[in-house]
């Protein structure tokens, strides 16, 4: 049975793909939004800065895209708007990022998250061409409720399939050097991305992470507050910029079948866990949209 859906998941990823225009690249306005009207000024302050992070990152991330890919980069952009919620994908293809998704989210009306008065989740996942690089997903959420509480999460890691075992280290020191400098310990957050929550279904299926980053959803999540925010965009930049930083140290590397066959391993593996592992995919997040952004170009069986 599981089967016969993974089967019918690629066949809808290789027919979305075909379906999704072109698009010139696209970033998310730094501007105040509607939703800004009910934040108290301090909120909405934090709204603000959240915005222009986005927009940095935006910038950052397919400006990396263009930069590697050179003139045969191609982009797509998807917009969705649901009465749970608004969607804002594009994705950058070329010979080197394969496939550079992003999705900006904009939650409406909660499935399993508490009532929000406002909210961005912004999600990164990068697929390089080379299989001496494995996947990237960062993502980071900012949300304010109507009970005056807030909440600031993310997670960021690398599938490292191939990867060398001294450009994960590069990884892991230059998002430690965020860690300390913050007071904040990192084994803790590192630790929580390799080990399942109590929300997670089917764990069999869990992703294989590096654990070089951090996973600041589940136990103890921060509030909305200067020192938090601070390190949340600090330690999210730090990592993207690394992970990219090694995709171009590689793309010209030799690699052997050997190579490939880890690399078909840990895309089909990570196709498993966004649609059989992970619920916060599958149940908040429609199909057209995360397999546009999220999945692997290629899943091999």
């Amino acid at each position: 049975m599981r089967a016969m859906i993974l089967f019918r998941s690629i066949l809808f990823v290789a027919i979305a793909s075909m379906v999704v225009a072109p698009a010139p690249n696209k970033t998310a306005a730094a501007e105040t939004t509607p939703d800004m009207a009910m934040l108290s000024p301090e909120a909405a302050a934090f709204a603000s800065r959240t915005l222009d992070f986005i927009e940095k990152m935006n910038g950052i991330y397919f400006d990396a895209a263009r930069r590697l890919n050179g003139d045969e980069n191609r982009l797509e952009q998807e917009d969705l708007d649901t009465e749970f919620g608004a969607w804002d994908t594009q994705v950058a293809r070329g010979p080197v990022l394969e496939k550079a998704g992003r999705t900006i989210t904009i939650i409406k009306k909660p499935t399993f998250q508490p009532d929000t008065l406002w909210s961005r989740y912004l999600v990164l996942a990068a697929h390089p061409k080379s299989p001496l690089v494995g996947i990237m997903q960062a993502s980071f959420v900012v949300q304010f409720h109507p009970d005056g509480n807030s909440m600031l999460a993310g997670m960021i890691d690398v599938m490292p399939g191939a990867m060398h075992e001294d450009d994960l280290a590069e990884i892991k020191q230059a998002v430690e050097a965020v860690y300390q400098a913050h007071g904040v310990d990192g084994d803790k957050y590192r630790q929580q991305s390799c080990v399942a929550s109590e929300n997670e279904i089917n764990v069999e299926y869990r992703r294989r992470a590096a654990c070089v980053g951090g996973n600041f959803f589940g136990r103890d999540m921060m509030s909305v507050t200067e020192e938090n925010f601070q390190f949340m965009t600090e330690i999210y930049q730090t990592f993207v910029e690394s992970f990219l930083k090694i995709v171009e140290k590689r793309q010209n590397d030799p690699y052997t079948e050997d190579d490939l066959a880890i690399q078909d391993t840990m895309r089909k593996g990570w196709f498993e866990d966004r649609l059989f592992a992970d619920p916060n995919t599958t149940q908040f997040a429609p199909w057209e949209t995360w397999s546009l952004y999220t999945l692997p170009p290629v899943v091999k069986f």
